[in-house]
């Protein structure tokens, strides 16, 4: 199950629920480039830091590093993080419109911008992408549209 992730409250509360009846899933975080913090605090097992609190377009789960509270708990239950770009997000946020007649911000759209530009990086028969939020600017949300046709 991929999971857009800032601080890791959403992907640590789906976790702990897969982890009780997940039959064999995991969550796996998707970050945008630049600002995956948690990926790398996953591959280092202790807490990493972004150096910078601004540059992408997925701002809603822009944060400087994982929260002490989910960190723990995205170490014992979590995949290896996943990172996309945010060309890669506009893309997601094209695609989840175009074909499936939704609107998502640009973080919203993270996780299945991994399942659908990533599949190397997910293994198994059956990937589930959570979408979230439709807070996106007018201009954003054209440029994404643009850029998916």
């Amino acid at each position: 199950m991929l999971v857009c992730c800032g601080g890791g409250g959403l992907t640590s509360g789906i976790a702990l629920a897969l982890e009780g009846n997940g039959r064999g899933l995991r969550a796996r975080t998707v970050e945008p480039a630049g600002f995956d913090d948690v990926a790398r605090s996953l591959a280092s097992g202790r807490i990493e830091r972004n150096d910078a609190a601004t540059g992408s377009i997925c701002d809603a789960i822009l944060t400087d590093a994982p929260g002490e509270l989910t960190f723990p708990i995205l170490r014992r239950l979590c995949g290896p993080g996943l990172v996309v770009s945010d060309g890669d997000c506009l893309r997601a946020m094209a695609a989840a419109f175009l074909r499936l007649k939704i609107v998502i911000e640009p973080g919203g759209a993270a996780a299945l911008a991994a399942a659908l530009f990533r599949p190397g990086a997910v293994a198994g028969d059956a990937v589930i992408a959570v979408a979230t939020g439709g807070n996106v600017d007018a201009p954003v949300f054209m440029q994404a549209l643009e850029g998916g046709l």
